[in-house]
């Protein structure tokens, strides 16, 4: 959500960074109807003095007994009345329309992202860890699992496509990895663990800025709730409509929920495996930061994901994603992409954004500085850390060994009861 006033002021400004996300200019329009709105409110505070004076008119016909005046007035009145419960309903929808509009349009990117159409103009940033050379030929998790108990034809049997059923081996390293994020994100990264909400109204996914523009990726139930397509929605939800004591501030929150996205775009992408899914695991980070200190807590919360890699030794690299690549609530947004030595790729295992004020204007989320009166809208910032299905195939492509069998990476060995490896 974007700030009028600041439109107003500058919409030259504002064009040009609708124009670096691919958006024609809508600054005239928004002026224009932020003009008519304003302009029915001073028509409305207009109607409402006539109506205070000439009610205080009557009383003073009364008393003097000139009832005649009185009559004319109190039809005076009755005018106004008419003529401001339609000022009302205009002032309504003017508002509304304004509203919308600014709802639907994008954030702002930030001067240091690069412009550029799509991932092909992201830029990398730096590399960690060094790829595993195999004396074999690495296979694809989705040609290595089904015989570790990744069982993709049960999951399509109940489900459909892009669900997966894990029993046994494959079940316990999944939930290792999962126990083991959320417990490095709490007791070294500093986060607090939550457990949240899989089910959200509409008031919800509108702040995270899913609606109204992508409710064809979630999933949404028969009462109108939606299914959280990421546990941000729940967490940066959680301070909506409140005034936060600068002092609680930055607020570093965690979950660890299943995901549901109905991935409406991805038709014919990542078919086979994990990588895209329906339904999936996820640690979620969410900052609430002042203003000013929401670009160290981006920098802070991507070294938050870039721990999990880096402790369970999985080579990855990390890249600040262009205008064109980022998500429509970002302004600027790191990924890292973790090495898949069975794709010869890297690919997307956490996407970390500072969103600015634009989810907090659409909760009404602010924050009091010391010494002011006044609020201020507070920044959030989402990250993951890390996506549990993504990262079980780095482990089962990294670890894999040439008789098909997947070695437990040691920062795990804790959670799998001395399991050393998966064999077939």
């Amino acid at each position: 959500m974007h700030d009028i006033r600041l439109i107003r002021d500058n919409p030259a400004a504002f064009d040009a960074g609708l124009a670096r996300r691919g958006h024609g200019a809508m600054a005239e329009t928004l002026v224009a109807a932020d003009s008519l709105l304003r302009g029915i409110q001073t028509d409305l505070q207009n109607a409402q003095g006539q109506r205070n004076a000439v009610s205080k008119g009557i009383g003073g016909a009364m008393g003097r007994g000139d009832s005649a005046a009185a009559e004319t007035m109190k039809a005076e009145v009755a005018a106004i009345k008419d003529r401001m419960a339609a000022l009302e309903a205009g002032e309504r929808d003017a508002r509304a329309a304004l509203h919308d509009m600014l709802a639907a349009l994008p954030n702002l990117p930030a001067g240091d992202v690069p412009d550029g159409p799509d991932e092909s103009a992201n830029v990398e940033l730096a590399r960690w860890g060094t790829p595993r050379s195999f004396d074999f030929a690495p296979r694809e998790h989705a040609d290595i699992g089904p015989a570790l108990g990744m069982d993709f034809a049960t999951g399509a049997l109940l489900s459909g496509a892009r669900f997966t059923f894990m029993h046994g081996q494959m079940a316990r390293l999944n939930r290792a990895l999962g126990q083991y994020m959320l417990d490095i994100q709490t007791s070294t990264n500093g986060y607090t663990e939550c457990a949240t909400p899989y089910l959200v109204r509409d008031e919800a996914v509108f702040g995270t800025g899913q609606l109204p523009k992508f409710s064809e990726d979630l999933f949404q139930t028969t009462d109108g709730r939606w299914l959280i397509p990421t546990a941000e929605v729940s967490l940066t939800n959680s301070v909506r409509e409140q005034i936060l004591d600068a002092k609680t501030l930055p607020i570093r929150l965690t979950a660890l929920t299943p995901c549901f996205r109905s991935e409406a775009g991805a038709a014919g992408r990542d078919t086979r495996g994990l990588i895209r899914q329906h339904q999936f695991e996820k640690v979620e980070l969410v900052s609430i930061t002042a203003p000013d200190d929401s670009a160290a807590e981006h920098d802070r919360m991507v070294g938050a994901a870039e721990s999990i890699l880096q402790g369970l030794d999985l080579p990855y690299r990390k890249l600040l994603l262009c205008t064109g690549d980022m998500g429509a609530t970002a302004h600027k947004t790191y990924d890292l992409e973790v090495w898949l030595p069975g794709q010869n790729a890297y690919r997307e295992i956490s996407s970390c954004s500072n969103c600015g004020d634009y989810q907090a204007r659409r909760m009404d989320a602010r924050y009091r500085p010391e010494g002011e009166k006044g609020t201020r809208f507070v920044h959030t910032l989402n990250g993951s850390g890390l996506a549990v299905g993504r990262t079980l195939v780095a482990v089962i492509e990294n670890y894999q060994q040439a008789d098909g069998s997947v070695t437990v990476p040691d920062a795990l060995a804790p959670y799998m009861g001395g399991v050393t490896a998966l064999h077939p």
